[in-house]
């Protein structure tokens, strides 16, 4: 099988998705030749071709034995079908302007580092290189529509300056990175086009005491490039979710698919904070990201309304990782909150606009957009699935998809939603500045909540300069937070619950 359709990987292979092929022979042979290897060369790496679930998908497996050697040496051993680099010229990274917090969920003694990344071209070849303070396993497939390159490690700290990836460069339009989930990073690099890895290995860094893993890309053509190597793994991974997905929403999409929450000494407020880990969502010129900052309003509302002793507040995520939409949706369903609040920032790209557009919005759940904008960021915040290199379920289920959400609009839920965003306005209004257009409404996923009324709120606009000040600031923050939970109070009182 040609480049395209390998699936590469790089560390110790699992059970369940390797297999050597070849004769008992071939398996001694390698046995000696590693043994012979970690004898009279102690290097942390060895490597050889595996066979991935019976096709000829061939690849590169390390298997750490020690620290990585100080003195550069190279005492690796590299698939004979590695592509050499030509003099690759190296991307100027843009100024930082915001340190970037770590992001790890591993767990304490078991950390390792990300200290740089980078992106080199020879014109030809585009290589990404990623500096590591000890050697891991990782795995890289390719996925299509669009076209990326995803990188699986556990137990990666992410200590990179602020703006990494941002610049274009050769095949690589743009790289992110982050927690996929806890204790998983995931680096998503979105090609050009279509691309074959044509090299991946892990060897130490010459000259120093830290890993370096590099993976050459090479431009394919779209027939040859077909789904991708990742593609049968996201496939059988959206069929099983969706399947959970429709489990969950029998019987008819006419009744009533939320089962009524036991009786309640307090109302639950549900607040999720948008993107995370792998998924920065928008970020501003000065590299300040969305997810970090919904994350800090997130915890300021979440204290704000426990100290009221009236409320018990849930939260999507609590920690800089990624959560699916579906995870949300799943989340909201299995605890039934009586409101959910979604915590954005927006941002726009149209010249002339950036300074122009600012304040914040509050978005209900309707079939068609109030208006274009309201439409774009629905269609980004939809994304972020994509973004964070998931495969979503298409084509058959849109039908009832639609059915479902004309439902939903249909019911109480609906109703209370447009009230509790009507207050949250008015409270909005008073402390911080709103946009033009302030109330809207569109189909964002997230707010497709059958039985528990919910609003997206933007924050404002990181593409403004002047709302981008004030998002970063404690009393601006302090002023949103006092009045959405304001907002909450006040539409409790109103249904007479939780007003004591």
């Amino acid at each position: 099988m040609s480049g395209h359709g390998r699936q590469v990987w790089v560390g110790q292979r699992t059970q369940a998705s390797a297999r050597v092929g070849g004769s008992i022979q071939l398996r001694l042979n390698l046995f000696v030749a590693w043994a012979l290897a970690v004898v009279l060369y102690p290097a942390p790496e060895v490597f050889s071709q595996v066979a991935n679930g019976g096709e000829s998908a061939h690849g590169w497996q390390t298997k750490s034995t020690g620290p990585a050697p100080s003195n550069g040496a190279d005492n690796s051993r590299t698939n004979a079908n590695s592509v050499p680099k030509s003099g690759p010229k190296p991307a100027t990274a843009p100024a930082a302007k915001n340190a970037v917090a770590p992001q790890s969920n591993s767990p304490s003694g078991r950390t390792i580092e990300a200290t740089g990344a980078k992106l080199l071209t020879d014109g030809n070849i585009t290589t990404f290189s990623i500096d590591l303070t000890r050697s891991l396993k990782a795995e890289i497939v390719t996925l299509a529509n669009p076209y990326r390159v995803i990188v699986d490690m556990a137990n990666v700290t992410f200590r990179l300056p602020a703006g990494t990836g941002r610049e274009p460069l050769g095949l690589v339009s743009a790289f992110r990175y982050g927690l996929f989930a806890e204790g998983k990073a995931r680096i998503v690099l979105d090609a050009t086009g279509p691309v074959v890895i044509s090299r991946a290995e892990l060897k130490p860094v010459p000259g120093g005491s830290t890993m370096r893993l590099a993976i050459d890309l090479v431009a394919t053509d779209a027939a040859s490039f077909g789904e991708g190597t990742g593609a049968a793994r996201a496939a059988a991974a959206a069929a099983i979710a969706q399947e959970a997905l429709t489990k969950e929403q029998k019987p008819t999409i006419h009744e009533d698919r939320t089962p009524a929450p036991k009786h309640r000494a307090k109302p639950v407020i549900m607040i999720d904070p948008g993107h995370g880990g792998i998924d920065p969502g928008a970020v501003s010129t000065a590299n300040l990201y969305e997810k970090t900052v919904v994350l800090a309003v997130a915890k300021q509302l979440q204290a704000a309304l426990v100290a009221k002793g009236r409320y018990d507040v849930l939260m999507t995520r609590q920690s800089d990782v990624f959560v699916s939409l579906d995870q949300r949706l799943k989340l909201s369903r299995q605890t039934a909150p009586d409101l959910f609040i979604s915590l954005h920032a927006d941002s726009i790209d149209t010249k002339g606009l950036t300074q122009a557009i600012r304040g914040a919005s509050v978005y209900t759940l309707s079939e068609r957009a109030s208006d274009e904008l309201a439409r774009l960021a629905a269609e980004k915040e939809n994304a972020s699935d994509l973004i964070a290199g998931l495969q979503t379920a298409e084509g058959a289920g849109q039908d009832q998809v639609r059915s479902i959400l004309i439902d939903l609009l249909k019911r109480e839920t609906a109703n209370f939603s447009a009230d509790f965003s009507r207050m949250l306005v008015t409270k909005l209004g008073k402390s911080v500045p709103l946009a033009r257009d302030h109330s809207r409404a569109a189909a964002f996923k997230v707010l497709k909540q059958p039985g528990s009324p919910s609003v997206l709120v933007e924050l404002g606009y990181l593409s403004n300069s002047d709302d981008e000040k004030l998002m970063t600031s404690p009393d601006w923050q302090k002023q949103v937070t006092t009045a959405i939970a304001l907002a909450v109070d006040a539409y409790f009182g109103r249904r007479g619950i939780g007003s004591r």
